[in-house]
């Protein structure tokens, strides 16, 4: 999300244009239908782009989460503190503060007997 943030502010992108299309989106509309119906539903209901896009890169994502994020943390290795410090210093969260003082308060929830992940569960 940061990396798509920093493309679209280095483009010219205004901070409500960013902040939009970067995070609240991503948390009023794709994180609850992805809860809902789960990710491989959404992904199949994407343009081809998007579609061939994730799925070319799932697969390397899990990988370096598996073979070097979630080791890293098992071997005891230090955590970046630099990175940390980039992320809660980014000049966006300001601009978010904001925007979201502009924004009425927003309820999406997707409803239904049972979601995705309670029928794999059963």
């Amino acid at each position: 999300m940061m990396a798509q943030i920093d493309v679209l502010l280095e483009g010219g992108h205004s901070y409500s244009e960013v902040i939009n299309e970067s995070v609240i989106e991503a948390v009023d509309s794709l994180a609850p239908y992805m809860h809902y119906r789960g990710v491989a539903f959404m992904v199949d209901n994407c343009s081809f782009t998007a579609k061939w896009g994730s799925r070319k890169w799932a697969p390397r994502f899990d990988y370096i989460l598996d073979q070097l994020a979630y080791t890293a943390v098992d071997n005891g290795v230090p955590v970046d503190q630099g990175k940390i410090s980039d992320f809660t210093g980014h000049r966006v969260h300001q601009a978010v503060e904001e925007c979201c003082k502009l924004r009425p308060p927003v309820d999406i929830s997707c409803t239904a007997e049972t979601t995705t992940k309670e029928i794999v569960i059963k």
